[in-house]
């Protein structure tokens, strides 16, 4: 397991990850001590550890709620697109359907009125 050493609160801290996880901690912590800063500029510079690690956890907490919040809201749009897609796609086959059924019904009666041509130059 290799360990990674990451700052957070200008404090290093040795962490245990997967193998290839390195960058991908290493930026996680990043994250971690913006929000750590973030909570110190809101809870004032004397809080201990303990809270601003609270505070940061909260923070990253209500962002990742918004964002859940957010998918599902584009979750249930793409839905109702779905449910449009699929009510405009019955509606072009049913259209084509009649387009076919007009396009039949034409021929027919240009073979009638040509039929009728043809039997009215034979006489």
């Amino acid at each position: 397991m290799p360990l990674v050493n990451v700052m957070v609160n200008s404090k290093a801290y040795t962490l245990g990850c997967g193998e290839g996880e390195e960058s991908h901690l290493k930026e996680l912590a990043a994250l971690v001590d913006v929000k750590v800063r973030e909570a110190q500029n809101m809870v004032g510079s004397q809080a201990s550890e303990t809270k601003l690690l609270l505070t940061a956890a909260l923070l990253l907490a209500d962002e990742q709620h918004d964002l859940l919040e957010k998918l599902g809201d584009t979750a249930a749009n793409a839905g109702t697109l779905q449910g449009e897609r699929d009510q405009l796609s019955m509606r072009a086959d049913t259209a084509e359907g009649e387009a076919a059924d007009a396009l039949e019904a034409a021929a027919a009666r240009i073979e009638q009125l040509a039929m009728l041509a043809g039997e009215g130059g034979r006489a």
